[in-house]
């Protein structure tokens, strides 16, 4: 087999895992720190390849810029530390008092979702190794599949037997059509007890809305899962004003919300007494731009994302010197996932371009489109506003030099030099 015949550098897994069922959710789990970079190569190295072992380089840059690591920021930080030690507190507990749940708020992109995952995944990793994989709540004789942690998104047309669906079809549970809401509330404890759940994360809560009676009746019946046993994770876009807290009480100093007893608890018998449900409130926010420490902690972002990109003249400062930190900040608000989205967009263009570097002229012909993204509820606030390009950059249909990145001057060049 000759060189360009080898197999390629990375390879394409389909689809990235389904994480709302449990086999999805174990190969997300197992792959999520998986991808192979490509190589870093500089432009003379690139240039003595084939052109089909160029072609494949190239696309596993391109891959490389298409699946960016999660970068820990403070505000995602403060989120992990809460969330990771009220899952893991409630793991540990022994008694049958209701378990404190964690609401984790924030804008549209701000990388809510894929923060709690990887603390979640994070957690079950550990919990995993801790029991040698087994699950001490099996049944006798029974061989349940152990799924520590649950990951649901709430339906957009959210009602009550719906939710329940939800839960059940992620670990594949069956679900029979004279099943009426009691039975399938006893079908979700069941299933989260025999697979030995810890965390249930309920994904774009906020797409409850508060003016609907299904609607109260689904967070109603949600704060009664409380009683299982589980650590109940709410992710929404600005949870605070969505209505989802009129019911409760919130303390600013705990930064705790407070919300009376379900209703379901009572009629469906989930528990014998009747206790307050206590939700720690975490925001995931955005990158301030106000104080010389803000611009230096955007700035520090900044450095990160520059260390993990292959544009073959991409000298370091690129992202962080002059004017593109404001440049960046300004064309996304400071939100991590328009920031993702923008450079890695941009690196395309670099690449497909052959000017291999991010400038705000080559950024400023990147326009971040979010409409119609796939699975995002705009009505919920999930699709944040996005800035558009100063304008200052090269005017449309103005005329490009023609790129001479890559060409080669030839044996006569060289002599010549």
């Amino acid at each position: 087999m000759t060189h360009d015949d080898s197999a390629i550098p990375f390879a394409f897994a389909g689809p990235p895992p389904q994480r709302d069922t449990v086999t999805g959710w174990q190969d997300y789990r197992r792959t999520r720190h998986s991808f192979p970079p490509a190589p870093r190569l500089d432009l003379a190295t690139w240039r003595c390849m084939s052109p089909r072992r160029r072609t494949l380089h190239d696309l596993h840059r391109i891959a490389t810029h298409a699946n960016l690591p999660l970068l820990h920021t403070p505000m995602s930080r403060a989120v992990a530390k809460l969330l990771n030690g009220r899952i893991e507190n409630n793991a540990l507990k022994r008694n049958s008092t209701t378990c404190s749940g964690v609401m984790v708020t924030g804008g549209g992109y701000q990388g809510k979702t894929e923060t709690v995952c990887e603390v979640a995944a994070a957690f079950e990793d550990r919990w995993l190794a801790l029991l040698d994989y087994l699950n001490p709540e099996a049944k006798p004789g029974t061989r349940d599949l152990h799924a520590p942690v649950a990951y649901v998104q709430t339906p957009v047309t959210a009602k009550p037997k719906s939710t329940c669906k939800a839960i059940l079809n992620y670990y594949g549970a069956p679900v029979y059509p004279r099943m009426d809401l009691p039975d399938l509330v006893r079908q979700v404890a069941v299933s989260l007890h025999d697979h030995g759940t810890k965390a249930l994360l309920l994904d774009d809560i906020t797409r409850l809305r508060m003016h609907r009676a299904d609607d109260q009746d689904t967070l109603d019946l949600v704060r009664a899962f409380m009683s299982m046993n589980v650590t109940l994770v709410l992710i929404g876009v600005d949870i605070p004003k969505s209505g989802l807290l009129s019911e409760g009480r919130f303390d600013p100093r705990s930064k705790q919300v407070t919300l009376p007893a379900s209703r379901h608890a009572r009629v469906h018998g989930l528990e014998a007494t009747q206790t307050e449900r206590r939700f720690d409130l975490v925001e995931l926010g955005r990158f301030s731009y106000d104080s010389a420490e803000e611009i230096a902690t955007w700035t520090a972002h900044l450095v990160g994302v520059e260390n993990e990109l292959r544009l073959m003249d991409a000298s370091e400062g690129m992202l962080t010197e002059g004017t593109m930190p404001e440049y960046l900040y300004q064309r996304t608000d400071g939100v991590v996932g328009l920031l993702e989205r923008l450079v890695e967009d941009g690196c395309r263009e670099a690449i497909a371009s052959g000017r291999e570097r991010l400038t705000e002229d080559l950024l400023e012909s990147i326009t971040i489109d979010l409409a119609g993204v796939p699975g995002r509820d705009p009505n919920a606030g999930e699709v944040p506003s996005v800035p558009r390009p100063s304008g200052n950059g090269p005017k449309k249909g103005a005329k490009q030099p023609r790129n001479t990145t890559f060409d080669d001057p030839g044996p006569n060049a060289q002599d010549a030099g």
